[in-house]
This record gives C-alpha cells, sequence and structure tokens, in this order.
C-alpha cells in the first residue's frame, strides 16, 4: 500500500523560466540513471528478498526515489513556465511543447521514452545490492553535471538536496551488502586456484605491481 504525502520531501523552487535546463533535467525523469528507474528497480528486487529488514530498506528506498521523482517533475514545470508558446520558448525539448504540453513526461534528454530494460533484476540478493550501489553512483554523477550546468541558486538547492539523498542511499546499500556478502553468488565465486590469479596483459608489466600477490581466500561450496 502507498500513501501520498502532499507535502514534498524539500521544497522547490526555481529563480525564473529556463526551458533549456528542463530538457536537461528531464533526464533525471526518465534516462537511464534517473529516479523511475532506480524506484522501479528497487521495488521489483524486493519482491523476492526473505530478509525483512533489507526487504523494507529496499521499499522504503523506493518509495523515497518516487518522491524524487515528483519533486524532478515539478522543477521541469517551474522551469519550463505554463503557456505553451513558441514565439515565447525559443529552446526546450520538442517532445514536451509538441506531443506533452510541458507536462514533465518519461523521457530522457533526448526525448527518447523509459523503459523497462533499465531495470536490473537478478534475484540474488550481492548482486542486486552491487548494482543498486552503482545506480546510486551513476545517478549522483548525473546530478553533479546537472549541477554544474545552471546558475539558478533555487535550482541548484534542489539538486544539492537530491545529490545527497543518493548519497545517503548508497550508503545504506552498502551496509546492507556488507550484511549479507558471504550470501549467494559471493558465497560460491572464488572455490579454484584460477579465481586468485592475476593475468597481466600489458607489456612491459608495470614493476610492483600488488596483482599477482593478493591474498584471496576462496569460500567453499554449501555440502
Amino acid at each position: 500500500m502507498f500513501k501520498h504525502e502532499k507535502q514534498l520531501f524539500h521544497p522547490v523552487e526555481v529563480e525564473g523560466p529556463n526551458p533549456q535546463y528542463a530538457a536537461l533535467l528531464q533526464e533525471q525523469m526518465g534516462g537511464g540513471n534517473g529516479e523511475l528507474k532506480a524506484a522501479l528497480q528497487y521495488m521489483s528486487q524486493s519482491f523476492r528478498i526473505k530478509d525483512q529488514e533489507i526487504k523494507d530498506l529496499f521499499m522504503d528506498i523506493a518509495a523515497e526515489e518516487l518522491g524524487h521523482l515528483e519533486m524532478v517533475a515539478q522543477t521541469i514545470n517551474l522551469l519550463n513556465g505554463h503557456d505553451v508558446d513558441a514565439k515565447a520558448v525559443t529552446a526546450g525539448e520538442i517532445q514536451s511543447h509538441v506531443i506533452l504540453g510541458l507536462n514533465p513526461g518519461l523521457i530522457n534528454a533526448s526525448g527518447y521514452s523509459w523503459t523497462g530494460d533499465y531495470v536490473t533484476v537478478t534475484g540474488d540478493l550481492c548482486a542486486d545490492l552491487l548494482s543498486n550501489i552503482a545506480s546510486e553512483q551513476r545517478a549522483k554523477v548525473v546530478y553533479e553535471y546537472l549541477y554544474r550546468q545552471i546558475d539558478d541558486k533555487k535550482v541548484k538547492e534542489t539538486i544539492d538536496f537530491l545529490l545527497n539523498r543518493e548519497e545517503a542511499h548508497n550508503a545504506m546499500f552498502r551496509e546492507a551488502f556488507n550484511k549479507v556478502q558471504n550470501t549467494g553468488s559471493n558465497r560460491d565465486f572464488g572455490t579454484t586456484q584460477a579465481a586468485r590469479m592475476y593475468f597481466s596483459m600489458s607489456e612491459p608489466s608495470p614493476q610492483g605491481t600488488p596483482f599477482p600477490n593478493a591474498d584471496v581466500n576462496p569460500p567453499s561450496f554449501n555440502q
């Protein structure tokens, strides 16, 4: 069950319209590293998780990501303005103006539709947690790029909040991974000498490389 709270996670304001930047921000609406992708990925992954604490973590973060999606949409609304007028708006994303009537859509910055192919689910908790850690890191990078490309202080405050929440989610997923890292695909990996070998394919090889002497203790299979 979900409940919609009308209050946003963080206040959303802009100093003035900026339809060109609204087009860039669409990446976090319907892009491959955007908020919808994160929400649906974590929710989908949670369905098979048996550890109730970690299952709740996935669902709680998924719900928050939907709240972030709402914040991004509101910011795009304010940046686009509220009148579809080609003469008044000389720049922006074509889809939003011609097809969506300035409604923030589930498209990326280039106008391509969001797709379920963005969502990664393996059914293996370790693999999914590592995927989520990477997803949060990539989302953080996109927000960093977006932060650098606008001078609007109000928009930057919103992005700063969202960027920091990505960092928080990253830390939560890392903590969960530490709890289960000796299970699932992690437990079954590295059972032979081959898993402890490093092949140097660079000639000449760097001197003093630590990789050939890396000490790896492979776990054993469950009997």
